[in-house]
């Protein structure tokens, strides 16, 4: 080991002196820069590490593992020039730090970015799996795959893809975060759509294909396969009818006849037709079918809302739930009808530009609402449907419904009534009105009416009718008016005399004759009202008028009138 003395004589000799110079001058003419690419050349490749002269104070090992990427290290020998990234130009161990790894990554990622602007193809190699999707890398580069874009269609396996070089476009890019994704199926669809393109030109709209073959079918329609052109035939274009499911009338692998109705040049999509081939059977509609007639017909489909009715191939109809049943407008249709039932309907209505005609079943069975109409005023038996705290609702023979409401059960209009009546039970009343489909019953009008007991007896308002107390209350006195107490009428307490002291509810008994004046009767209301009060004025005006002429000239009294009228003597004392 040289000594201090030896260092000292090699810094005087000149010698030394000029060879530092000259390595000062050549490491001046290098002008390295931290994270950068530079170029270095290999000098020695180890077990362990590949040793790199950056023409730097000194050499730079390398790992190994960062050259075996895409079987560089087979190829590298001493004397290739590699690019390497410079990270430190000394560290803390005075040692120069490099990565081809990362430099790698660096030269991939511009690439990358090129690709994304240019939308150029590239080669990937599929590494492998990631949550979402696949790790596919681009020149040693990581880019993020998802499933929906490894393939067309979504794939089970996917090990004949890996480690292996595929095709794909650069999708997306994210220069903060130095991530990327990428897509197989982006040139899968750029393939087929040239190929699809250059296959379009042999097809227009219009043409009739003859073998065109069955690839799937869904609830919605039928995709075909036209000399590798995929197209659609809807389930709207399979027939003028109606049809349930496409599956029912094909197979996968049949032939199919159709006509090209559509060609979209921006989708490259297809649309076919079968019911295209054929004549439009509503272009004569109004000469095989008339409104107001009946044909037969046979139920398709039952919906919430109605049936579908054909009436011949490739012409349907609609009956609405409304037109179903003469005694329920809402009525369900499978009530009513069933599927593949023939029936009888008549048309009510063809709208030729919307091709839709609106059918009625009811219309040819018996309207029992005609038959209601006629029975108005007459005895019917109904069956009790439902009792409410209102009414009774009755069902006709015919299926009608019909109200009995509790005023018209008895005259005395009780609510109480309902309770003497029982569901499934069969009543006897009479059809009083049928109005806007509703049908009014009353088991009353069955019965004489109380109230005829004043035109029996030819009463009239201001009569005088001897009526009997039936129940004395705190307001007034109840009192009945026919002999049979089917006519109970209140007088309040105003109206019980005209003497307020005579007017007190509590002097009058149960069974008492009171004469009472017929103010107020209206036979239609059934609104009846006494005054015993205006009955006693009328007495007394009638007593005026016969015997006061003259009474007030003499000094007579009204005591004295009533006396003379009743039969009394006046007795007088005379003054002694």
């Amino acid at each position: 080991m040289p000594t201090e003395q030896d260092q000292n004589q090699s810094n005087t000799n000149p010698k030394h002196k000029e060879f530092q110079t000259l390595l000062d001058e050549d490491f001046k003419e290098r002008k390295l820069k931290e994270n950068e690419i530079i170029k270095a050349t290999v000098t020695e490749i180890t077990k362990n590490f590949v040793i790199c002269d950056l023409r730097a104070k000194q050499e730079a090992m390398i790992p190994i593992e960062e050259f075996k990427n895409d079987g560089e290290l087979d190829k590298l020998k001493i004397g290739s020039v590699v690019s390497v990234y410079l990270e430190r130009i000394e560290s803390f161990k005075g040692e120069i730090v490099v990565s081809r790894e990362k430099a790698r990554r660096m030269v991939a990622w511009k690439r990358v970015l090129k690709l994304f602007e240019t939308q150029e193809e590239t080669v990937g190699y599929l590494k492998g799996r990631v949550k979402g999707g696949m790790v596919c890398e681009i020149d040693g580069l990581p880019t993020f795959m998802p499933s929906s874009q490894i393939d067309q269609r979504p794939m089970k396996k996917i090990d004949h893809l890996m480690n292996v070089p595929i095709k794909v476009i650069i999708t997306r890019v994210d220069s903060q975060r130095g991530n990327a994704c990428s897509s197989r199926r982006a040139v899968l669809e750029k393939s087929k759509n040239a190929e699809l393109k250059e296959a379009l030109k042999n097809l227009k709209e219009g043409d009739i294909v003859e073998n065109a073959k069955v690839k799937a079918t869904t609830d919605w329609g039928i995709f075909l396969d036209i000399d590798g052109i995929d197209a659609l035939l809807h389930v709207s274009d399979l027939s003028y009818g109606r049809v349930k499911k496409p599956s029912d009338l094909v197979t996968i692998g049949q032939n199919l006849k159709v006509k090209i109705t559509k060609i979209d040049k921006t989708t490259n999509r297809v649309s076919a037709s079968i019911k295209a081939l054929t004549e439009d059977p509503y272009e004569n509609l109004s000469k095989k079918f008339k409104i107001g007639e009946i044909y037969e017909g046979t139920c398709t489909k039952l919906m919430d809302y109605g049936v579908f009715v054909k009436l011949e191939e490739g012409i349907e109809g609609l009956i609405h739930n409304s037109e179903l049943s003469w005694q329920n407008r809402n009525v369900q249709p499978s009530k009513v009808l069933s599927p593949s039932q023939n029936v009888k309907v008549k048309i009510i209505n063809i709208d030729k530009d919307a091709k839709r005609i609106s059918l009625s079943y009811k219309e040819t069975l018996e309207n029992p609402w005609t038959s209601a109409m006629q029975s108005v005023g007459k005895k019917v038996k109904v069956k009790i449907k439902n009792i409410t705290d209102k009414a009774i609702f009755g069902e006709l023979e015919s299926g009608l419904i019909g109200m009995l409401h509790y005023k018209e059960i008895s005259f005395d209009e009780k609510q109480e009534n309902l309770n003497k009546y029982k569901k499934n039970e069969f009543i006897d009343v009479k059809i009083i009105e049928v109005k806007d489909e509703k049908i009014r019953f009353s088991k009353r009008a069955l019965d004489k009416d109380p109230m005829d007991w004043f035109k029996d007896n030819k009463k009239k308002v201001g009569d005088i009718i001897t009526t009997r107390i039936h129940e004395v209350m705190k307001t007034g006195v109840k009192v009945s008016v026919d002999e049979d107490k089917k006519i109970i009428v209140s007088i309040r307490k105003a109206d019980l005399a005209k003497s307020s002291a005579d007017a007190r509810p509590e002097i009058f008994s149960p069974g008492n004759q009171l004469d009472s004046k017929l103010v107020e009767l209206d036979l239609v209301k059934r609104k009846i009202k006494l005054s015993v009060k205006a009955a006693q004025i009328d007495e007394e005006k009638s007593l005026v008028a016969k015997f006061g002429e003259g009474a007030t000239k003499s000094g007579a009294t009204l005591k004295g009138i009533f006396e003379k009228a009743l039969g009394k003597k006046s007795t007088k004392k005379k003054d002694k």
